[in-house]
Parts: C-alpha cells; structure tokens; sequence
C-alpha cells in the first residue's frame, strides 16, 4: 500500500467499468491513496449483479481449495494465483466488513442473509465515494486517440481524459443490454492484444425438438436426472440435478454445469449429445420387469407413470426418441429411461448467456494483468480469458483479479 511520501500518490488512475470487478479494484487503489476516477457506459454501475442477484445473490461457494481452483478448468493454476490473495473467505469478510453477513446453503453456495444484492451495492458505491473515488455514468469507452487519451462517448459530446495508469474491467459478451457487450474488444485487438473469441458460457443448447414435443412442454423442468457426457479428454462423466426444457432445447443449472464440456465438442465435432438418466436409482432391469406387468387396460402413457414414476414431461421424452409407439418394446424403453439421448445442435447465443468464455489471453499480460502490448493499461474480470461454473466462482474470480490488477497498477506506479 503506498505511504503518503510515495510519488505515486499523486499519480491519477480510470478505472473503466463499474462492474464488480471495477468496483472492487477502485476500492484497493484508493485504499492505497491513488487518485482514482471510475467510468461506466450505463447510467448506474453494477447492472449486471444487480440482475444476477434477483433470485438471491451467490457471492461465492464453500468449497474448499484446491477443489475451488478445479472449477476454472485450464486457468486453475493462473486464478489459483489470484485466490491465494482473496479466495472466498476473503470475500465472505469483505461483505461482512459492508454489513452484509453471509451463509452457506444447503448446495454450499455462499449468499447474503437477506439474499439481496441491492443493499450490498448501495452501501458499497457510497462507500467509495466517501472514500474518494469519483463516478462518471453514460461514459461509454471509446479507445485512446493519437496523444493517448482515454477517449470516452458521453451525453455531452466526446470526451478525453489522461490518466497516468488505466484498468479495464470491461465484462464478456452476455447481457449486453446491460453493458456487457464485448465492444471492447477491437479495440484492443487493433493495438495488438491477443484475444480468444468470446463464446457462450454457462448457457442453453439447441435441440431440434419436435412441435408436438415443444407445444406441450416447453418451460417444464426436469427434475432429478442424471446427465451423462464424454468430457473432452474422453473421459465418460455424470452429474445429477435439473434442468428446463425449453422452445428451443435444454436450459438450466445443470446444464449450465457442463456448458463448457459441451460447447466445446460442438465446436470439434459440429455436435454433442447429452445422455439424461430419468430414473436415477432405479435399475435397468428393475424398470423392464415393472414395464411387463399387465397394463390391465390401461393406455401405455399410463401405465408407465404407474409403473416408473416418471412425469408427463418425461414420458413425453421418451415418446419424443421412441416415437408413439414406444410401448411395444419393453426393453428399448426401459434402456432409454436410463440412458435418454438429447442431440445439441449449437449453444445459445451469447447474448443469452449467463457469461461468457474467451477475451484477453492471459499470456497477453504480466503477473500484475498488465498488458504487455500497451505498459500501464490493466484488466481484470470477466473480460480475460478464463471461464468457471454457476455457483459463486464467477464472481469470486473476478473480485480476485480485480485485486491482482490493482495490486500490479500500484506497484507499475510506484516504480515508475
């Protein structure tokens, strides 16, 4: 943290995005007695959290480290990094020291007590701005010009301004309505940053259902199945949970889970299957001899309610893959209860997404997430190249590297 002898204290940091990600490293370099203006192209910051936490805010999870880490796939060891200076704990106290107290739920999600996200940001923009830093909405980033300006698109006209260090936390590609919609990359791109393409992440799937399918059960949830897949090294893989059919395909928390998985085999191989369990714990076998009992009458959709316990929305799956004549092959239906095949065309796109994957690579930046194409220009968030599930790890990520960009827009400072 810098003294008040060090030169650096004069020194004038933009902040560019008021996101969680922004807020938090805003936070860290005024604590650290820097000059600090934060920009955002919305008329508020924090839109996105504050739709997020809706349905109850999901600041971070229980689980320990390193299984914590694992959830970030090929980056575990870069963000790893980053929560060995603020991992979930560390955020748990951070809201604590707002007022916000937290609990573990019962999937081990961490969530406020009220499970609102509203109070925690409210209390915490005020915070900043007692604490010094200034606010600028409806500045919509723009780039540099050719004296290397911030260039900034405003109610008022254009705007520059010089800032002796920037930090970036732009956001990915999802919600774009509410300011994460990628623009941010050409202009990077133009300077010379290597980028990944943003892709759809924790998202839905397009599946070709059939009309008769979609009319009767669209926005129906299916409830505890087990969906198998073949991760990308080849290695068979299960999950239990729910999910959602919906008009175009397959939505919902475990889906979201395997979105990565899944997208990525679309991307090698045009096309990926899911295999849905519809009765977990009950065997194959078991379901085939209960499915021969005499139907004493009884229509078939019948019968295989009585007999298997699956709901209409299940029964109509497995009309949807057998066809209507289903139950003239008891053991085909009986293997397809356990192992339903549901074809994914393609994610959903990104604009529907939750996150998104892909943005600047981390190679592209020192270990202080300062681009070494452009000396004293920072990122942090949603917008570098590392994606994780549901379940509070995108957001404790992205706190995490917003205190790593701080942490190396100090030191930049200090040395120079």
């Amino acid at each position: 943290m810098s003294s008040p002898a060090d030169p650096a204290i004069a020194a004038r940091v933009a902040v560019i995005g008021g996101g969680p990600a922004g807020l938090f490293a805003a936070e860290q370099l005024c604590a650290a007695g820097l000059s600090v203006d934060l920009y955002e192209a919305k008329g508020s910051p924090g839109r996105k959290f504050l739709i997020a936490g809706k349905g109850g805010l999901n600041l971070t999870h229980s689980d320990p480290r390193p299984l914590f880490d694992s959830r970030y796939r090929e980056q575990t060891a870069a963000v790893a990094g980053w929560l060995d200076a603020f991992d979930a704990d560390a955020l748990r106290r951070w809201a604590a020291d707002l007022g916000v107290e937290t609990y573990v739920g019962s999937s081990g999600r961490v969530f406020p007590v009220d499970r609102k996200a509203a109070p925690l940001l409210r209390g915490w923009v005020r915070r900043l701005k007692e604490q010094g830093v200034r606010f600028h909405v409806q500045h919509r980033w723009q780039g540099w010009d050719t004296d290397g300006a911030l260039c900034f698109a405003t109610e008022d006209g254009q705007r520059s301004v010089h800032a002796d260090a920037t930090l970036l936390a732009l956001g990915g590609g999802s919600w774009p309505q509410l300011g994460s919609d990628g623009a941010w990359m050409p202009l990077l791109q133009s300077r010379g940053v290597a980028l990944a393409p943003l892709q759809a992440a924790n998202c839905g799937f397009d599946v070709p259902w059939t009309a008769w399918f979609i009319q009767r059960n669209a926005g129906t949830p299916l409830k505890s199945v087990v969906a198998h897949w073949t991760d990308l090294q080849g290695t068979p893989r299960h999950l239990q949970g729910e999910c959602v059919v919906s008009e175009y395909g397959i939505e919902g928390s475990l889906v979201y889970a395997l979105s990565a998985d899944l997208r990525e085999t679309i991307n090698r191989d045009g096309s990926a299957t899911l295999w849905l369990d519809l009765v977990p714990g009950r065997e194959q076998d078991r379901l085939a001899a209960d499915l021969a009992r005499p139907r004493n009458g009884r229509s078939f959709g019948e019968h295989l309610r009585r007999q298997t316990g699956v709901d209409a929305v299940k029964a109509s799956l497995l009309f949807e893959v057998l066809g209507k004549d289903a139950g003239q092959d008891i053991a085909a239906v009986a293997a397809t209860l356990k192992r339903l095949p549901v074809h994914l065309q393609r994610p959903r796109p990104m604009a529907e997404a939750i996150s998104t994957a892909g943005g600047v690579t981390l190679p592209a930046l020192d270990s202080g997430l300062m681009l070494t194409a452009l000396p004293g220009v920072f990122c942090a968030g949603e917008m570098l190249d590392w994606e994780a599930p549901t379940g509070g790890y995108l957001l404790t990520a992205c706190y995490a590297s917003a205190k790593r960009a701080a942490e190396g827009v100090i030191n930049w400072l200090a040395q120079r």
